[in-house]
């Protein structure tokens, strides 16, 4: 089996990481290509274009970069066309991918469309595009399913991804005293956003701060942005901070929900940590 895949960010490279490995094991000799960041690579995938090099935000920094989205449509189009996939899946991504599945749909290929736009949120009429190209949808929220279904639309809740990801790893109980600074994962917004949360570095001087690096950027963009600030940039390594981690600045986004997942599943571990013995509670 052959599977085009199409994630145009960190966590559309993070999810299909999982869904790659996981579909591995149940297809021994699955054969995947696209676009996507390392961890796909990682795991065996052909890479056609990195998301480093696509990962634009806002309409400033899309318009600017729209000759390079074009060469990148026509890309994919004629890879899609020349490596001939038993199936495509759709990773987020809506501005690029619902624009996609219209070319797809016209090869006649299947099409999955797993983690959906915010469509319930903003553009809902992005439905009637999903319903006329989509075959399946694969949402991570419950209730979208509820939303597609009324809307026509073929859907199974598979759960959220970041569950799965968050509750493999162990959590850890340091009592370093660390503050985590996750400006996001795009460019754009990491030359906006880091350099105001490290303002705020000379301000607590008992803690030490650590940026957590976005796989899809280079440590050398990270240290020009950061100068001489004693923060500390771990790349690649953004739960690992986050459980070390007393506070954390965070730009919204995926980062956000993953932040407060974490810092729920660490409450909870603290909590059966400091459960009373039965001599301590007088069973």
């Amino acid at each position: 089996m052959k599977i085009y895949f199409v994630a145009g960010e960190d966590s559309g490279d993070l999810h299909t990481r999982n869904l790659i490995r996981e579909l591995k094991t149940r297809y021994p000799g699955l054969q995947t290509r696209g676009v996507g960041g390392d961890k796909m690579a990682a795991e065996g995938t052909e890479l056609v274009a990195h998301i480093r090099n696509i990962n634009f935000m806002g309409f400033v920094e899309v318009v600017r970069n729209l000759q390079t989205i074009r060469k990148l449509f026509q890309t994919v189009q004629h890879d899609i066309v020349s490596w001939k996939p038993d199936v495509v899946v759709l990773v987020d991504y809506p501005g690029f991918n619902l624009r996609l599945a219209k070319f797809v749909k016209g090869l006649g290929l299947p099409i999955f469309y797993y983690i959906s736009p915010q469509v319930w949120a903003w553009k809902k009429g992005r439905v009637k595009t999903i319903r006329r190209y989509v075959d399946r949808m694969l949402v991570i929220l419950p209730f979208e399913k509820d939303f597609y279904q009324k809307e026509g639309v073929e859907v199974d809740f598979v759960g959220h991804p970041l569950l799965d990801e968050i509750l493999d790893k162990p959590g850890d109980n340091s009592s370093q005293k660390v503050i985590a600074l996750l400006p996001g994962s795009r460019r754009q917004e990491i030359i906006r956003m880091l350099p105001v949360m490290l303002r705020m570095v000379p301000l607590f001087p008992e803690y030490q701060f650590v940026v957590a690096g976005a796989p899809s950027q280079r440590e050398d963009f990270y240290r020009e942005i950061m100068g001489e600030s004693t923060a500390r940039l771990v790349m690649n390594q953004t739960y690992d901070v986050l459980r070390q981690a007393h506070a954390a600045l965070v730009t919204s986004g995926t980062a956000t929900l993953e932040t407060a997942l974490l810092a729920y599943l660490r409450s909870c571990v603290t909590r059966v940590l400091r459960f009373p013995t039965r001599s301590e509670s007088g069973w």
